[in-house]
């Protein structure tokens, strides 16, 4: 899609799948069932996107997926599913891992950094030799001294090998003209959304803030969430302001939908999707 001067792809890196009660968190099985189906496991099944911004200057990827550094029961367990993988996706654009200049986390959880690291030659090394990685220190070091609720959802192999090559953020602060994040605590206290700009038009990947459309009401809100009224803060702060700027809505798990243009009544968001 054409974002201003920007070139934006949504990628997948294949699937995976999630207790649906975890995933809705307070909310009724029978309300989010409509949206979402469960297996017989009561699992739901999540997209794993990615998106790369070329901006005639830079490649920068958001996210990087699951990766393939996973055992079988790991697989199993989440309910991996490899239709394609984020390196592949690159490859049919022409790039390779040589070609990407940034890569920017929204957070740390295995689900969103799988790629930063791949084996070679029995060993774990950056995917992105080039790349410079971007993420919140707070985020960083949190994800190497997790609490025992959420030390499941850090992999230490999917991202500290990169550490030579990553920028330490604090706050909200701009990567490159008209690439910037924004830290919305909730899901993690360091959480950041990236915001991408061009020519007064407008994206957001939101991250886990809303992981699918079908999370844009306020209080669905997952049970992952370490700070869920946070969460609800972050929502009514930034949910607003993008619908006001007609913002192309980028969601990291809505297996139908990776992007949809926002749009608010009072306070109900709708996600119009585009083509």
């Amino acid at each position: 899609m054409k974002l201003g001067k920007f070139e934006l792809f949504a990628f997948t890196d294949g699937t995976f799948a999630l207790d649906g009660g975890q995933m809705f968190g307070v909310v009724p099985k029978s309300l989010w069932e409509r949206k979402i189906p469960a297996d017989d496991r009561n699992r739901v099944r999540m997209s794993l996107t990615c998106v790369l911004v070329r901006t005639g200057t830079h490649n920068v990827l958001v996210e990087t997926g699951i990766g393939d550094k996973f055992a079988p029961k790991y697989a199993d367990i989440y309910g991996i599913e490899k239709s394609t993988t984020l390196p592949a996706e690159l490859a049919k654009l022409g790039l390779g891992p040589d070609d990407i200049d940034i890569v920017i986390n929204t957070h740390l959880h295995f689900d969103h950094c799988g790629w930063n690291t791949r084996r070679e030659n029995g060993r774990i090394v950056p995917t992105f030799p080039r790349a410079r990685y971007y993420i919140q220190r707070g985020e960083w070091d949190h994800a190497l001294h997790p609490t025992e609720r959420d030390a499941a959802s850090y992999v230490a192999e999917f991202f500290r090998p990169t550490e030579a090559q990553t920028e330490f953020l604090e706050g909200d602060q701009e990567i490159l003209p008209g690439i910037s994040v924004e830290v919305m605590p909730g899901h993690t206290r360091n959480l950041q959304c990236v915001q991408i700009e061009s020519e007064g038009e407008w994206a957001c990947f939101i991250s886990d803030l809303v992981p699918t459309r079908h999370h844009l009401p306020y209080p669905w809100i997952m049970a992952f969430d370490l700070y869920p009224l946070d969460t609800l803060a972050s929502r009514h702060c930034l949910l607003p302001r993008l619908a006001e700027q007609g913002a192309l809505l980028i969601f990291p798990h809505d297996p139908d939908t990776p992007w949809a243009r926002l749009t608010a009544e009072g306070e109900r968001f709708a996600a119009v999707p585009v083509s």
